[in-house]
Protein backbone atom coordinates (compact mmCIF):
# COMPACT_ATOMS: atom_id res chain seq x y z
CA UNK A 1 0.00 0.00 0.00
CA UNK A 2 1.46 3.31 -0.96
CA UNK A 3 2.21 6.16 1.82
CA UNK A 4 -0.12 9.07 2.09
CA UNK A 5 3.31 10.98 1.76
CA UNK A 6 4.35 9.17 -1.89
CA UNK A 7 2.90 12.28 -3.88
CA UNK A 8 4.98 14.47 -1.74
CA UNK A 9 7.90 12.58 -1.85
CA UNK A 10 7.79 11.89 -5.64
CA UNK A 11 6.93 15.68 -5.90
CA UNK A 12 10.45 16.46 -3.67
CA UNK A 13 12.20 14.07 -5.48
CA UNK A 14 11.46 15.74 -8.96
CA UNK A 15 12.15 18.86 -7.10
CA UNK A 16 15.50 17.32 -6.31
CA UNK A 17 16.30 16.33 -9.78
CA UNK A 18 15.52 19.38 -11.55
CA UNK A 19 17.52 21.74 -8.79
CA UNK A 20 20.75 19.22 -9.76
CA UNK A 21 19.98 19.75 -13.63
CA UNK A 22 19.50 23.51 -12.70
CA UNK A 23 22.43 24.37 -10.15
CA UNK A 24 24.79 21.51 -11.72
CA UNK A 25 23.97 21.53 -15.67
CA UNK A 26 23.90 17.47 -14.99
CA UNK A 27 21.79 15.10 -14.12
CA UNK A 28 21.22 13.79 -10.28
CA UNK A 29 22.75 10.49 -10.50
CA UNK A 30 25.89 12.03 -12.67
CA UNK A 31 26.41 13.86 -8.90
CA UNK A 32 28.98 12.81 -6.18
CA UNK A 33 27.77 11.13 -3.28
CA UNK A 34 28.73 14.51 -1.36
CA UNK A 35 26.55 16.29 -3.94
CA UNK A 36 23.86 14.54 -3.96
CA UNK A 37 23.17 14.95 0.08
CA UNK A 38 23.68 18.63 -0.36
CA UNK A 39 21.65 18.79 -2.96
CA UNK A 40 18.77 16.73 -1.65
CA UNK A 41 19.51 18.56 2.09
CA UNK A 42 18.28 21.98 0.18
CA UNK A 43 15.42 20.73 -1.95
CA UNK A 44 13.94 19.26 1.43
CA UNK A 45 15.28 21.78 3.39
CA UNK A 46 17.05 19.88 6.05
CA UNK A 47 20.01 20.02 8.28
CA UNK A 48 23.66 18.99 6.40
CA UNK A 49 25.82 20.08 9.17
CA UNK A 50 27.21 17.87 11.36
CA UNK A 51 29.55 17.78 14.27
CA UNK A 52 32.86 16.39 12.73
CA UNK A 53 34.12 15.49 16.75
CA UNK A 54 31.11 12.91 17.11
CA UNK A 55 31.44 12.14 13.27
CA UNK A 56 34.76 11.04 13.68
CA UNK A 57 34.79 9.71 16.96
CA UNK A 58 32.28 7.15 15.59
CA UNK A 59 34.60 5.60 13.79
CA UNK A 60 37.09 5.28 16.25
CA UNK A 61 38.54 1.87 17.07
CA UNK A 62 40.09 0.85 20.54
CA UNK A 63 43.63 1.14 18.96
CA UNK A 64 43.16 4.27 17.68
CA UNK A 65 42.32 5.86 21.13
CA UNK A 66 44.76 3.97 22.62
CA UNK A 67 46.98 5.35 19.66
CA UNK A 68 46.17 9.09 20.77
CA UNK A 69 45.80 8.76 24.52
CA UNK A 70 49.83 7.33 24.26
CA UNK A 71 50.64 10.18 21.53
CA UNK A 72 49.12 12.42 23.41
CA UNK A 73 50.78 11.39 26.69
CA UNK A 74 54.58 10.99 24.72
CA UNK A 75 54.65 14.44 23.79
CA UNK A 76 53.34 16.25 27.45
CA UNK A 77 55.46 17.46 29.78
CA UNK A 78 54.68 14.72 32.29
CA UNK A 79 56.64 12.51 29.96
CA UNK A 80 59.50 14.30 29.69
CA UNK A 81 59.68 14.90 33.31
CA UNK A 82 59.24 11.16 33.85
CA UNK A 83 62.20 10.35 31.02
CA UNK A 84 64.36 13.19 32.94
CA UNK A 85 64.05 11.96 36.36
CA UNK A 86 63.85 8.45 35.44
CA UNK A 87 67.52 9.29 33.36
CA UNK A 88 68.90 11.04 36.55
CA UNK A 89 68.02 8.21 38.35
CA UNK A 90 69.44 5.25 36.27
CA UNK A 91 73.06 7.14 35.63
CA UNK A 92 73.36 8.06 39.63
CA UNK A 93 72.51 4.73 40.54
CA UNK A 94 74.82 2.96 38.19
CA UNK A 95 77.53 5.86 39.29
CA UNK A 96 77.24 5.45 42.87
CA UNK A 97 77.40 1.56 42.90
CA UNK A 98 81.01 2.00 40.83
CA UNK A 99 82.10 4.35 43.29
CA UNK A 100 81.42 1.19 46.08
CA UNK A 101 83.85 -0.78 43.91
CA UNK A 102 80.37 -2.85 43.51
CA UNK A 103 80.05 -4.19 39.73
CA UNK A 104 77.25 -1.67 38.09
CA UNK A 105 74.68 -3.61 36.17
CA UNK A 106 74.74 -1.13 33.51
CA UNK A 107 78.65 0.55 33.66
CA UNK A 108 78.99 3.91 31.94
CA UNK A 109 78.39 4.42 28.69
CA UNK A 110 75.29 2.94 30.14
CA UNK A 111 74.54 0.40 27.33
CA UNK A 112 71.53 -1.30 28.62
CA UNK A 113 70.02 2.30 29.38
CA UNK A 114 70.62 3.25 25.49
CA UNK A 115 69.03 -0.17 24.45
CA UNK A 116 65.66 0.85 26.18
CA UNK A 117 65.67 4.43 24.96
CA UNK A 118 66.05 3.18 21.64
CA UNK A 119 63.37 0.46 22.08
CA UNK A 120 60.62 2.81 23.59
CA UNK A 121 61.70 5.68 20.43
CA UNK A 122 61.32 2.48 18.11
CA UNK A 123 57.64 1.74 19.69
CA UNK A 124 56.30 5.75 20.19
CA UNK A 125 57.70 6.73 16.95
CA UNK A 126 55.16 4.18 15.13
CA UNK A 127 52.42 5.02 17.39
CA UNK A 128 52.70 8.83 16.80
CA UNK A 129 52.21 8.74 13.08
CA UNK A 130 49.31 6.44 13.66
CA UNK A 131 47.94 9.13 15.70
CA UNK A 132 49.10 11.99 13.01
CA UNK A 133 47.39 10.08 10.26
CA UNK A 134 44.51 9.96 12.46
CA UNK A 135 44.34 14.02 13.32
CA UNK A 136 44.95 14.16 8.96
CA UNK A 137 41.65 11.94 8.22
CA UNK A 138 40.07 14.02 10.91
CA UNK A 139 41.07 17.07 8.96
CA UNK A 140 39.98 15.58 5.82
CA UNK A 141 36.97 14.96 7.30
CA UNK A 142 36.15 18.49 8.71
CA UNK A 143 36.92 19.93 5.24
CA UNK A 144 34.42 17.52 3.48
CA UNK A 145 31.72 18.90 5.83
CA UNK A 146 33.06 21.88 5.41
CA UNK A 147 32.52 21.90 1.58
CA UNK A 148 29.18 20.61 2.19
CA UNK A 149 28.08 23.00 4.32
CA UNK A 150 29.35 25.79 1.95
CA UNK A 151 27.87 24.35 -0.95
CA UNK A 152 24.53 24.25 0.52
CA UNK A 153 24.97 27.78 1.61
CA UNK A 154 26.06 29.13 -1.82
CA UNK A 155 23.03 27.24 -3.57
CA UNK A 156 20.70 28.81 -0.71
CA UNK A 157 22.11 32.06 -1.73
CA UNK A 158 21.45 30.83 -5.29
CA UNK A 159 17.75 30.85 -5.17
CA UNK A 160 17.33 33.91 -2.58
CA UNK A 161 19.29 35.68 -5.70
CA UNK A 162 16.93 33.97 -8.48
CA UNK A 163 13.65 34.81 -5.93
CA UNK A 164 14.77 38.30 -5.27
CA UNK A 165 15.27 38.95 -8.92
CA UNK A 166 12.05 36.94 -9.90
CA UNK A 167 10.54 39.71 -7.85
CA UNK A 168 12.08 42.51 -8.72
CA UNK A 169 11.21 41.72 -12.28
CA UNK A 170 7.29 41.46 -10.77
CA UNK A 171 7.79 44.90 -9.27
CA UNK A 172 9.23 46.18 -12.11
CA UNK A 173 6.44 44.76 -14.58
CA UNK A 174 3.55 46.04 -12.10
CA UNK A 175 5.50 49.59 -12.47
CA UNK A 176 5.47 49.66 -16.21
CA UNK A 177 1.61 48.68 -16.06
CA UNK A 178 0.89 51.52 -13.24
CA UNK A 179 3.21 53.85 -16.27
CA UNK A 180 0.86 52.39 -19.01
CA UNK A 181 -2.36 52.77 -17.09
CA UNK A 182 -1.11 56.85 -16.07
CA UNK A 183 -0.12 57.68 -19.51
CA UNK A 184 -3.27 56.79 -20.37
CA UNK A 185 -4.66 58.96 -18.23
CA UNK A 186 -2.72 61.57 -19.05
CA UNK A 187 -3.68 61.22 -22.84
CA UNK A 188 -7.20 61.41 -22.09
CA UNK A 189 -6.48 64.34 -20.11
CA UNK A 190 -4.69 66.10 -22.68
CA UNK A 191 -7.09 66.44 -25.51
CA UNK A 192 -10.01 67.19 -23.08
CA UNK A 193 -7.95 69.89 -21.88
CA UNK A 194 -6.68 71.36 -25.15
CA UNK A 195 -10.72 71.50 -26.41
CA UNK A 196 -11.29 73.97 -23.32
CA UNK A 197 -9.13 76.37 -24.54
Amino acid sequence: MPSPHAGENAGMDEQVLQLAEQLFATGFLKLLERERRVTTGVAKRTQISRDVNRTFAEKQTLGDRLADHVASFGGSWTFIALCLVALIAWTAFNSVVRAWQVEPFDPYPYIFLNLILSMLAALQAPIILMSQNRQAARDRLAAGLDYEVNLKAEIEIIELHEKLDRILGEHLDELLRTQREQLQLLTQLTPANSNAQ
